[in-house]
């Protein structure tokens, strides 16, 4: 399994991509999202990325599109 990037999403984005991205059968991780617990109130600033397994890469895209 090779992880990649679909994308970089504020907090709050990251967590629903990842919950359509399960909800559509594609395992999906944050990576990051810790983060943001040290810069305090500039969190929202700070990109998540959403990692994924390369092979599901086409899949995931269509999802984003879809959405």
């Amino acid at each position: 399994m090779a992880l990649v990037e679909l994308g970089r999403f504020p907090p709050p984005e990251a967590h629903m991509v990842i919950g359509r991205l399960a909800a559509e059968g594609i395992p999906a991780v944050a990576f990051d999202a810790g983060a943001s617990i040290v810069e305090g109130s500039l969190a929202a600033l700070i990109p998540v990325r959403v990692m994924i397994d390369a092979d599901d890469l086409p899949a995931a895209q269509a999802v984003l599109r879809e959405a």
